[in-house]
């Protein structure tokens, strides 16, 4: 997972200012597969987040994968790096990776306080999941 962390940082290593960065999320956002409506169901719902945000995990062969969706533009950029890092892993491997991306491409500080908290909580359902997998 280290590889993938770092392959973010390098991507965002190429824009020059945070315009340039938030349009790429908004981009990685709108490549989200679509979820299904019937997944847009309180069980997935991730609470502590401004946005609707739903995260889906399923199991195959002992990894967890995840779909997730938003119904905003910014914040499904963030659920596509979150999937990037954490899905088709062992659960024992999520929950030992530290999302360090976050702070090496700044995100931490360029994030709203809103966005911050739905972006740590969306971080622990995906760390709950791999728990209660594990």
């Amino acid at each position: 997972m280290d590889a993938i962390q770092q392959d973010i940082v390098d991507e965002f290593a190429l824009f020059s200012d945070w315009s340039e960065r938030y349009q790429y999320l908004i981009d990685l956002g709108k490549k989200l597969p679509p979820l299904p409506a019937d997944d847009k169901v309180d069980a997935y719902r991730v609470l502590g987040c401004q946005s609707m945000v739903w995260l889906k995990p399923s199991q195959d062969n002992g990894r967890l994968k995840f779909a997730a969706n938003s119904d905003s533009a910014i914040v499904s950029g963030l659920l596509a790096l979150v999937l990037r890092v954490y899905s088709d892993r062992p659960a024992a491997e999520i929950v030992a990776t530290e999302p360090e991306f976050i702070e090496h491409i700044g995100l931490s500080s360029h994030l709203s306080p809103t966005r911050k908290n739905g972006l740590s909580a969306v971080l622990a359902k995906i760390r709950d999941y791999a728990k209660a997998a594990a």
